[in-house]
């Protein structure tokens, strides 16, 4: 076959956690001479242009984002509102797409990649192009298999309930596992509920993936191939391609204030925790989290959004916290660089909410991994990365299965940095092992390789 070029357009949701891998994965492409256009938000662009790689190939176009009532003016991202504004944002996605339609008929691409904009495939069809349509997935395989199958379509002659198979959480028939995490109330209908005007969350992104040429997953097939397989046979064995599209931490300097800091510190001694850009804790958690670094006597850098009500994290800490923890524990409420900073010789231990690029961005690393899942998805990943995989390990939560203690949190911490414990050594050999396969050349350019034929072949 020959190696046909291909003119992408990336249109992902307007989160941070989805722009970064679309544009990891497009900085890929560009590299192998193929002509993308990633659309983003301004906020977007200005926090991540500098990771652009290939500008000649690779243009990352600023759109408009739409104001939807109640959105606060200049919304933009997912980072910039609370959680119960998110439907609007949602709305905003959509209503960009006679704009879309318009760069389509434009740029008249030969591929187009997107996620949450279900509609993608028809305004691919109504702007006249040809394009293929492959909606990338930067969650993971085994929460797809679970949540985004016919299963969970909700009933048509009643009110959706909690009880509903399709709501709670029973595993759909042959689904590849039996480690299920049972859903939190306030999780179970969240499948089901508004999303946009006029669509659920479970419609918007079972639609995507339904109307699709394609399903990309970020991960590895060698650790969620049977999920992979499992949610292909769901979609009429639609093609699902996996990719980890993850860029080399030395491409972009670490700023020189975090890297002054750090180098005060001997190797493999700091714990760094990140719980990303959309994570917003109450005040009780935040404060018990940041007491639990400081039971460990071990210095630390914690990236958290202000808490519930806060402006900064500063007016949350604990009382006394600053002057006890000193120049050994830095706490900021700003974005950071998470790859250079767990590429940093001192950092010994990543403790992180196991959103999808923290999970690979850990296994890359030489760092010890501690788990503090957040969502249902992050939750399933963790059990399997701590239990089947047994690379890291969680943090234990109370009755209620939410809170985390500043005890068990340093507990976790310290069962993996004790250079005398079972589970660390246990846990440092298996890490040892996936991350010497994962980042390895040879295997990262197959990846790499092998899914963009199989682009290639798709577009034909």
């Amino acid at each position: 076959m020959s190696e046909k070029q291909l003119r992408v357009v990336m249109y992902p949701w307007f989160a941070i956690g989805h722009a970064t891998p679309f544009l990891h994965l497009a900085n890929k492409l560009a590299e192998k001479g193929h002509i993308v256009t990633l659309l983003l938000p301004n906020k977007a662009k200005l926090l991540l242009q500098s990771s652009n790689l290939y500008p000649t190939l690779l243009n990352v176009q600023t759109i408009v984002v739409p104001h939807v009532d109640p959105l606060p003016p200049g919304t933009e991202t997912l980072s910039d509102i609370p959680s119960n504004l998110e439907t609007h944002l949602a709305t905003a996605l959509d209503l960009f797409r006679p704009d879309f339609e318009s760069i389509l008929n434009k740029l008249q691409p030969n591929l187009v990649i997107y996620d949450f904009a279900y509609w993608v495939p028809e305004a691919v069809l109504a702007s006249g192009s040809k394009a293929k349509c492959v909606v990338y997935c930067v969650t993971y395989a085994s929460i797809l298999a679970l949540e985004m199958v016919p299963f969970r379509d909700p009933p048509k002659d009643r009110p959706v309930v909690a009880e509903d198979p399709c709501v709670a959480c029973s595993t759909p028939p042959g689904y590849p596992s039996n480690m299920v995490m049972p859903f939190e109330d306030k999780n179970r209908i969240f499948l089901h509920s508004p999303y946009g005007e006029g669509v659920t969350f479970h419609h918007r992104v079972s639609t995507a993936i339904k109307c699709s040429d394609a399903i990309a997953i970020k991960t590895s097939r060698e650790i969620e191939g049977k999920y992979c397989d499992y949610l292909s046979s769901q979609y009429n064995n639609k093609p699902v391609l996996t990719v980890l599209d993850m860029p080399e931490p030395k491409e972009v300097a670490l700023e020189a204030r975090w890297a002054e800091w750090l180098d005060k510190f001997t190797k493999a001694s700091v714990i760094f925790c990140a719980f990303g850009s959309q994570v917003i804790l109450e005040v009780a958690q935040f404060q018990e989290i940041l007491l639990g670094f400081e039971m460990t006597n071990l210095p630390f850098l914690v990236a958290f959004k202000p808490p519930t009500g806060c402006a900064t994290v500063e007016e949350a800490f604990p009382k006394g916290f600053v002057n006890r923890v000193g120049e050994r524990g830095v706490v900021t409420g700003e974005w950071v660089q998470q790859p250079q900073i767990l590429a940093h010789p001192s950092v010994g231990c990543f403790v992180s909410h196991c959103g999808s690029g923290s999970i690979w961005e850990s296994m890359l690393s030489k760092n010890q991994i501690v788990l503090i899942p957040q969502l249902p998805d992050q939750k399933l990943f963790s059990k399997i990365i701590a239990e089947e995989v047994q690379v890291g390990v969680q943090v234990e939560r109370g009755e209620d299965g939410s809170w985390v203690s500043k005890e068990s949190l340093c507990n976790a911490v310290k069962s993996v940095m004790d250079e005398e414990s079972v589970v660390g050594k246990l846990v440092k050999k298996n890490h040892q092992i996936w991350r010497q396969k994962l980042v390895d050349p040879g295997y990262m350019r197959d990846n790499i390789d092998g899914f963009i034929k199989n682009l290639q072949a798709l577009v034909g």
